[in-house]
């Protein structure tokens, strides 16, 4: 524990003298977090990303890991500077929405640039957090140390350990920027990677002897699939399952489970592709959000796929907080029906571009 104390010093003295130099100085104009891995190359040598790159350090839990939904690159003063620091040992490091992966994707890319060692023990830290929370069976929980109800379960939603995995995958090739880990590490990412890879080929829903898609999450001793929160239940996913099988067919010499698996997916994918239906978002201000969503009859849309699909029958379904099954979006209340994604058109490409330029790189597969 003595690196992560001396690197949070030091972190600390930076924002007092940070602090310091902008009492006489003008703040500099401020990335948003949600801005930070869409910079130039150029960007992440300057002064400014080694601020934000500071900022991450303090949000850095002792597991290694990082909480979700905070923006990471806002300035801090050095009273809240200190407050971080005494959150340290919180438990709620999580791969949800882009935490904890997309700090480490960060760090690379500054220490890469600047070279300041402690971007890399941090981003080594957050390796470390990654690969002691997988389970033995490959998946990945949503928080690590696990907390109790869904966020157990081995969570491919949002795709949080499929980015796991890409991120890892990067790191066991030495990939730029990831390039400075030591070989240890990047043999135990690549061994992560390939019992990620055995979790999600056992995982492919199989119906009627057919293999199919992917559920959104699983249960973690069964791997059967499993509910989250009330309008997220048990089903097959038309979105998160777009992401499992592009990654699958970036696996290199992809064996005939591998092959089998994308070949049954994109058959299933043809036929779960809703046709004459087009989701629209249309202004209102009565709404929450100043908007309605809506799904309209339209033969002339091109074809969209929904975000849930019932197992067994393939109807799309829609669910409110009230935890119902509708095979209509209508009839679930507003809030839900304008505040999540139901419909996505993501698979039209994996459909039109990435499966044909796979199939003439691999052909068929031969069972």
């Amino acid at each position: 524990m003595l690196k992560p104390v001396i690197a949070l010093a030091a972190a600390l003295c930076l924002f007092a003298a940070t602090a310091a130099a902008q009492q006489t100085a003008p703040a500099p104009a401020a990335v948003k977090w949600s801005d930070a891995l869409k910079q130039k190359p150029d960007w992440y040598s300057t002064d400014e990303a080694v601020r934000v790159a500071d900022n991450v350090l303090l949000y850095q839990r002792d597991s290694g890991g990082w909480p979700k939904n905070l923006d990471m690159a806002k300035p801090l003063n050095e009273a809240q500077a200190a407050a971080l620091a005494k959150e340290k040992g919180e438990a709620d490091s999580t791969i949800d929405n882009g935490a904890t992966y997309a700090q480490l994707a960060y760090l690379g890319r500054v220490y890469s640039a600047r070279k300041l060692e402690r971007h890399r023990d941090a981003f080594l830290r957050g390796v470390d957090f990654l690969l002691k929370a997988q389970y033995e069976n490959g998946g990945w929980p949503q928080y690590y140390p696990p907390r109790k109800g869904y966020y157990t379960h081995i969570t491919f939603n949002d795709g949080a350990m499929i980015n796991v995995m890409r991120l890892l995958r990067d790191v066991s090739r030495q990939k730029a920027p990831y390039d400075f880990v030591d070989a240890e590490r990047r043999a135990s990412a690549a061994r992560a990677v390939e019992r990620g890879l055995e979790c999600i080929l056992k995982t492919q829903v199989v119906i009627d002897g057919k293999r199919t898609a992917w559920a959104a999450q699983y249960d973690e001793k069964t791997l059967e699939p499993a509910p989250a929160r009330k309008f997220e239940p048990v089903s097959l996913t038309g979105l998160e399952s777009v992401d499992i099988v592009q990654f699958l067919m970036n696996v290199p010499q992809p064996d005939a489970r591998v092959r089998g698996a994308i070949e049954s997916a994109v058959e299933w994918f043809r036929a779960a592709k809703v046709s004459g239906v087009r989701w629209v978002e249309k202004r209102d201000p009565a709404q929450p959000g100043g908007f309605e969503r809506a799904a309209v009859k339209d033969p002339k849309a091109p074809p969209i796929w929904a975000r849930f699909y019932e197992i067994g029958t393939n109807r799309p379904i829609f669910i409110g907080r009230d935890a119902v099954i509708h095979y209509d979006v209508s009839e679930i209340e507003a809030e839900r029906r304008n505040g999540y994604r139901w419909y996505t058109d993501e698979p039209a490409e994996l459909l039109e571009k990435d499966y044909p330029a796979w199939q003439k790189k691999w052909g068929a597969a031969r069972n």
